[in-house]
């Protein structure tokens, strides 16, 4: 299957978080593709996996990075595709570094910041998803079974103690 989703982090390192925005999207039925393309080590590899990711087929890019953060918002300014940024938790500040970091894009380039490590990586790949369904009824009706399968959850669990 064609690539329909760019997950990109900018350390391998990343990977433990950024592999719930992957199992996301394959639990919804979302092609994807993988690459480690760092704002500081790798910059014109990530120009260009920027640049040419639309051609490419990819509809969202979902950029996970710690730290300093530049990944997602460097990548936005050279796709016109959506942008997902998920903060990948630092040592030093516990991933605050990077929340503000991905979350203080100033105006002009857009950059979807998510919540800071695995949920945020959940999120975008459920996110980049919910940007594909608006035009794809296959992945919008995935999202809604995995949304009434959430809501049965804890309709058939609704008390905590009993288990």
């Amino acid at each position: 299957m064609q690539p329909r989703v760019g997950v990109i982090m900018g350390s391998k390192s990343d990977w433990p978080v950024m592999e719930h925005a992957v199992n996301m999207l394959t639990r919804l039925g979302v092609a994807y593709e993988t690459r480690v393309v760092s704002a500081h080590r790798t910059p014109d590899m990530m120009f260009e996996y920027a640049s040419t990711a639309a051609e490419r087929g990819i509809e969202v890019i979902i950029a996970g990075a710690g730290g300093a953060a530049h990944l997602p918002g460097m990548v936005a300014s050279k796709t016109p595709l959506p942008v997902l940024g998920v903060p990948v938790e630092s040592k030093a500040l516990k991933g605050m570094d990077s929340l503000l970091s991905i979350a203080q894009m100033p105006g002009g380039i857009a950059v979807g910041t998510l919540a800071i490590g695995k949920a945020g990586a959940t999120n975008a790949g459920l996110l980049a998803a919910q940007i594909i369904g608006t035009h794809d009824a296959e992945v919008r009706r995935a999202v809604e079974a995995f949304r009434a399968e959430q809501t049965q959850n804890v309709l058939d669990n609704p008390d905590p103690g009993a288990e």
